[in-house]
């Protein structure tokens, strides 16, 4: 039942739900399941943007846990490195569980896999996962500013975005 109310407590974007989970080293399991959790409701959503072969939903929930660990260490590079605030201390499990656990927005995308609810869906999560995100950040890097937060986590979201990008436009055959 505890990890039942981390997930609502971090979807609910409760800041004593992630400072729960960012002290508790028992729940980096817990916090790699959801992770994996989302980017396979990411896979599956995904087939609503059109008719894809079951092999898409592995590879798109790769590309889906491939864009979050480099959020993830964006983040850490970002948060730790270039913009920290006095009292930053940087621990990477602390770190890795509480985004973890802000993935929990990104399991709704499996909602997605209704074509007319696709685009709403991913959209929607992924500002929730953003929004979610920046409680983590704020709590596991100890800052005060939740502008801070903010500018760290929507760098690092759009710099991990043009990553995705690139590497689809690389990896994706062209079109004749």
């Amino acid at each position: 039942m505890k990890f039942i109310h981390r997930l609502i407590g971090a979807a609910a974007l409760d800041a004593a739900t992630y400072e729960e989970v960012e002290g508790d080293r028992t729940a980096t399991a817990q916090a790699f399941m959801v992770v994996l959790a989302s980017s396979l409701a990411s896979g599956i959503g995904a087939t609503g943007f059109g008719s894809q072969p079951a092999g898409a939903i592995v590879i798109m929930s790769i590309a889906a846990l491939l864009g979050w660990a480099g959020w993830a260490l964006l983040v850490y590079q970002i948060g730790g490195r270039l913009m920290p605030e006095r009292d930053t201390s940087v621990d990477v499990p602390q770190l890795l569980r509480t985004i973890g656990f802000a993935a929990t927005p990104g399991l709704f995308r499996v909602f997605g896999v209704l074509p007319a609810l696709t685009v709403p869906v991913f959209a929607f999560t992924a500002v929730w996962m953003l929004a979610a995100m920046v409680v983590a950040v704020r709590q596991a890097l100890d800052f005060t500013s939740t502008l801070r937060a903010i500018g760290v986590c929507l760098v690092g979201w759009l710099l991990a975005g043009l990553i995705v990008i690139a590497m689809g436009l690389w990896l994706t055959p062209s079109v004749s």
